[in-house]
């Protein structure tokens, strides 16, 4: 594989630019903006175009990768976190896969930089840009490797949910927000359409999975979680009457997700709660190297890992590229309307796990070594793009 004009290309993988558009011979052509990141971010992101560039022509893709900056490393090339550049990309394309971005915690170049500035301010900036109001967090422990989760391997085996977190919404984005002298605050607001179409998107969800969702709130102590907890039942009672709905409050909730993981199926909850509960369920699985993510609801999906860039790893050949295999599968699924083709990704994802897991879940591969077995578990045909029954949700 190799770059030319910042988009991967690949014979035999057949990578081209077909905007989105069906080719002359039935091929589906995608754009995906590719955001790298930092540290560990460009190796699991190439692990995962490589294997995108060997699936593709085998269901009926064409896909063209740009690589567009993002993150510390376009604070030192570009002067900021999310250049002008990309944000013109990103909404050029027809989904967005990024990688992991930021640098080590504490007193590093990044870190010292105006909050405007920093790449988490990026980050939060890409998701508004995009308009991608709704985080989509799965967490599964996979069979045979019940024994790496922190609980014990029957409380943790059967975990399969899905966190619904309200994006561009509440405290993180609430004016007033200032740090001054005598006076930090910060402001927790929601707008009725915020909490009605995260509701939405959760009660779907869980429609197609087993149909109960669990909305997390704060409702005995804070107004605005009483006003999401009204919501939610007005959007529950008015179009979902047929999808099981409780509640619990989040302190309640974080206890029980290490208690009972497997009763869990859908839950939903705002920004600062979603952000701190998908983390802590994050560790479930036994490591944050295998959860995907997909962010949507604007224009255009953005679809990442929820592991950090981890500085101290990068370069060694030990990153596991399964959080960003599994969220290019989202990718597939959601932003190109190619259900077989993620299908076929994920499935060859947990052959290679069963098989020989990497480092961090005790196995004995690196990022090379387990990408070569996701390649050597594809398999020789998928079902073509659009022969299967329904649409993109992006």
């Amino acid at each position: 594989m190799t770059a030319a004009g910042g988009r991967v290309t690949a014979d035999g993988g057949r990578v081209t630019a077909a905007g989105g558009r069906v080719t002359a011979d039935g091929v589906r052509g995608h754009r995906i903006a590719v955001l790298a990141g930092d540290f560990i971010g460009p190796e699991v992101v190439d692990a995962t175009l490589e294997v995108l560039a060997a699936l593709a022509p085998r269901a009926g893709l064409s896909l063209a990768f740009e690589r567009l900056p993002f993150g510390g490393h376009a604070i030192d090339t570009h002067g900021a976190p999310l250049p002008d550049a990309t944000k013109d990309g990103v909404l050029a394309a027809d989904a967005v896969l990024m990688g992991s971005a930021g640098g080590p915690v504490g007193d590093h170049p990044w870190n010292r930089l105006p909050r405007a500035l920093r790449v988490e301010s990026g980050i939060l900036g890409l998701r508004q840009h995009l308009g991608a109001y709704a985080n989509l967090r799965p967490v599964a422990v996979f069979e045979g490797l019940e024994h790496l989760s922190p609980l014990k391997p029957e409380i943790a085996r059967g975990t399969d949910l899905l966190i619904v977190r309200e994006l561009t919404g509440g405290i993180y984005f609430g004016k007033p927000s200032y740090n001054g002298p005598d006076r930090g605050v910060s402001t927790d607001v929601y707008e009725r359409y915020e909490v009605e179409r995260i509701a939405r998107t959760a009660f779907e969800a869980a429609r197609l999975r087993r149909g109960h969702v669990t909305s997390v709130d704060k409702a005995n102590v804070l107004d605005v979680s009483q006003f999401w907890r009204d919501v939610v039942v007005g959007v529950h009672a008015a179009e979902f009457p047929g999808v099981a709905l409780d509640h619990l409050y989040v302190d309640n909730a974080a206890m029980q997700l290490v208690r009972e993981p497997r009763a869990f199926d859908v839950l939903v909850t705002a920004n600062l709660f979603g952000d701190i509960l998908s983390d802590l369920a994050a560790v479930l699985p036994g490591s944050l190297g295998v959860l995907p993510s997909a962010s949507l609801g604007g224009r255009v999906g953005l679809y990442e890992p929820v592991h950090g860039s981890a500085p101290d790893i990068a370069g060694r050949d030990l990153a596991n590229p399964t959080g960003t295999l599994l969220s290019a599968a989202m990718m597939l699924r959601f932003a190109l309307a190619a259900p077989a083709a993620a299908a076929a990704l994920e499935g060859a994802v947990r052959a290679a796990l069963a098989e020989d897991p990497t480092r961090d879940l005790g196995g004995g591969r690196g990022t090379r070594a387990f990408t070569d077995a996701v390649l050597a578990h594809l398999p020789a045909a998928v079902e073509p793009a659009g022969s299967s029954p329904g649409g993109a949700a992006r």
